[in-house]
């Protein structure tokens, strides 16, 4: 159980909210969030958008009516919040992109503040998303460089042979199209997966996704994958 420290409205659609809980999360990971009793069945997965050792942040948008609930939340209210859970980003070192379509962008932040950390390191940031901006003021102050679109695609702005790494997330379609345009040139690609999830720990299956090597779980043997392992050509 977490207690709520803030629940911040950015836009219509787009929420922030910090919750007390202490944690060992890494970039890339998820947590399973939970405001109600029966109704809605499952609880939310949400990427972790910023973390230090007794909080966790998360970037969420109203999509439907566990989300929807979670906006009416306020300081000192109680949350379940279990994780943090799956795979992470792996520590890279040298020339990094994160590509992100809406709210895609949430494990982004974490990723860019940890990457950042390497004076070596520089990562760029491209940002996709319909409607307002959001974000702009915090995800430059993580990166190199910050490309913020709103109604306008940024994966052809990315030049995989600029790139040792790329880490995508996203809707598939934004992210099959990073991969499909960095798979013959310089950089290794990173995704994360956005899938519908029962438990978070593996033992529904309501996540299962295809890869090269068969049927997996993104909760449990993800959900950060090779892009070359989850993007089949066909």
């Amino acid at each position: 159980m977490g207690n709520i420290i803030y629940n911040k409205r950015l836009t219509e659609e787009y929420y922030l909210m910090k919750i007390e809980q202490k944690n060992d999360g890494k970039m890339g990971q998820f947590c399973m969030l939970r405001a109600w009793d029966n109704e809605p069945l499952l609880s939310r997965p949400l990427s972790i958008y910023d973390r230090d050792d007794s909080s966790l942040t998360f970037l969420y948008k109203v999509i439907g009516e566990g989300t929807e609930i979670m906006t009416t939340l306020k300081a000192g209210d109680d949350i379940i919040c279990q994780g943090p859970y799956g795979s992470s980003f792996p520590m890279v070192k040298g020339k990094i992109a994160l590509v992100a379509g809406g709210v895609g962008i949430a494990p982004m932040y974490l990723a860019a503040k940890e990457l950042s950390k390497d004076k070596d390191n520089s990562v760029d940031i491209y940002f996709s998303l319909r409607g307002v901006e959001i974000l702009r003021e915090e995800l430059s102050s993580v990166s190199d460089n910050l490309i913020l679109k709103t109604n306008e695609r940024v994966v052809n702005l990315v030049d995989a042979d600029k790139y040792d790494y790329i880490f995508t997330c996203g809707p598939d379609s934004l992210m099959k199209d990073v991969y499909s345009r960095a798979k013959n040139k310089k950089a290794i690609v990173y995704a994360s997966l956005e899938r519908r999830m029962g438990c978070g720990i593996g033992i529904c299956y309501v996540c299962t996704c295809k890869t090269k090597s068969g049927n997996k779980l993104t909760c449990k043997d993800g959900s950060v994958f090779l892009g070359s392992e989850v993007f089949i050509d066909d």
